[in-house]
């Protein structure tokens, strides 16, 4: 699927195609609930990078955040650095988009700077709920997966699971 998405103060402008483009993945760690701000998580998709075109790149910055460990976690620290690159807009703070050099073929845009319409997701799973805060009510019901860290599959292979790969 095609899709285009910018900045809340218009000054970064990107496209992109995502094979993957269904919003259902729910994100409660530390990082997509501070940095993005939408419910106590944020919601990215699975698009390719080299397709990735952006106007107005001088006006993205990059954040390398730490990544919930289980581990570190138990000792009371919580995160380890991540190689991760959470890409915003530096005049406005939007979110745009996530890339990890460990899969360079990967952008992962947040559902919520997505101009395009999104199609409505069969289920949503709820992920890294250990570290939700604690004023966030995650829905219940037959649609709704819930994991305390990861989810037990991909983004390619939940969408292949409901027939919606591209």
């Amino acid at each position: 699927m095609h899709l285009e998405g910018s900045c809340h103060c218009g000054a970064v402008r990107y496209r992109v195609q995502a094979p993957h483009p269904y919003p259902y993945n729910c994100c409660y760690c530390n990082a997509c609930r501070k940095t993005a701000g939408t419910g106590g998580y944020a919601i990215n998709l699975g698009a390719r990078a080299e397709t990735l075109e952006v106007e107005g790149r001088e006006h993205v910055t990059v954040y390398r955040p730490g990544h919930p460990d289980e581990h570190e976690a138990e000792q009371g620290r919580g995160e380890v650095a991540s190689p991760q690159e959470r890409h915003f807009c530096g005049r406005c703070g939007t979110a745009l988009w996530i890339q990890d050099p460990r899969w360079p073929e990967l952008v992962h845009p947040h559902a919520g700077a997505v101009d395009t319409p999104l199609p409505t997701p069969p289920e949503r799973v709820h992920l890294m709920l250990d570290f939700k805060a604690a004023w966030v009510d995650v829905p219940e019901g037959p649609a709704e997966r819930c994991f305390a860290r990861y989810p037990d599959e991909s983004l390619a292979a939940w969408h292949a699971r409901h027939g919606l790969t591209e």
